[in-house]
């Protein structure tokens, strides 16, 4: 029998915290999960819920006061939540790739994106100019941008959305790394393009082995590209397990809240079902399960203990419902 393959990225119990005035604020609260080599990981949720703050405690680029208070990060069993900036810009980039939502926050409008990807894999990698720009032209023409060899002399604003952002992805997957951290890369794009960049994607995991943290609140995304799915609410990790479980099964009354939000073609409703209230703010986190104002299905001990995950059939779910004196 064949050993389980060990996770190349595995986050344990992370806390990151914002200090202010009026006291701390906890932004991410016990966060745990793990990535195996050539899985790709879904994270989803409501706006607030620390999606992308997770990708940027993972990349390392939290915005200053926001700290990591406690947990670990680790990379291939080596630890890097506690590594010194100087330290994390080598593993930035050579073994962690970053996609972002708007390709222009990533790409330099005064460089060709020959020099932005030539300069990105010399920093990284030892070879020479001629072999950096091949291997761009190379990365350029893996990522489907047409004429290759003619494009990488153009400048960001001389292609379009779509193009931009598959250049980024070339420009994450420079350094050939080994996870990559794409936050809601298909959102600016419309529904065509967003179904290539998928398939690129998934063709990257496929063909490199590469892990990818993938960050969006489109379901429809996540079951086209996911393995596994990651649902957060306020900073915690609600439910998790395999992608189609957790879309057709869903364990936790959360889930279940976006699952039934999204339109069906099958039925023909005059609404869309939504969840009441919203996402709690950072300073009134209610005691207890932190949906349990929102939840339908709540009862006292939802109110007085927070859950941890517990199993849920083929998914875990951070609800009382599945404790096994309720469950039974």
């Amino acid at each position: 029998m064949n050993a389980p393959t060990p996770p190349l990225l595995e986050v344990k119990n992370l806390v990151v915290e914002f200090p202010s005035r009026r006291g701390t604020l906890r932004a991410l609260d016990d966060i745990s999960f793990s990535i195996a080599p050539g899985e790709i990981l879904g994270v989803v949720g409501e706006s607030g819920a620390g999606k992308s703050l997770t990708g940027a405690a993972i990349i390392g680029l939290l915005e200053s006061p926001g700290r990591v208070a406690s947990g670990q990060i680790l990379l291939e069993g080596q630890r890097i939540d506690n590594l010194s900036d100087a330290q994390m810009r080598h593993i930035r980039g050579r073994r962690i790739g970053a996609i972002f939502q708007d390709p222009l926050t990533s790409l330099n409008p005064l460089y060709t994106v020959g020099r932005q990807l030539t300069e990105t894999i010399q920093a990284h990698l030892p070879v020479t100019a001629a072999e950096a720009r091949r291997r761009a032209i190379a990365l350029l023409q893996d990522t489907g941008i047409p004429a290759a060899e003619q494009r990488i002399d153009h400048y960001p604003h001389q292609f379009s959305g779509g193009m931009r952002q598959r250049v980024v992805i070339a420009l994450a997957l420079a350094a050939e790394p080994q996870l990559i951290v794409a936050d809601e890369p298909t959102t600016a794009l419309d529904v065509s393009i967003q179904a290539q960049i998928i398939t690129l994607l998934k063709t990257i995991c496929q063909s490199r082995g590469a892990a990818v943290m993938l960050i969006t609140h489109d379901m429809g995304v996540i079951a086209e590209t996911c393995d596994r799915v990651a649902v957060l609410y306020a900073g915690r990790v609600v439910e998790i397990g395999p992608v189609h479980e957790v879309i057709n099964h869903p364990a936790h009354p959360y889930t279940a809240g976006l699952m039934a939000s999204i339109p069906d073609m099958a039925q023909d409703r005059e609404r869309l079902n939504q969840i009441d209230g919203a996402m709690p703010r950072l300073n009134a986190i209610p005691a207890g399960c932190a949906f349990n104002p929102r939840c339908p299905r709540r009862f006292d001990r939802c109110t007085a203990e927070r859950p941890d995950l517990l199993p849920a059939g083929a998914t875990r779910a951070a609800c009382w419902l599945h404790a096994p004196e309720v469950a039974a």
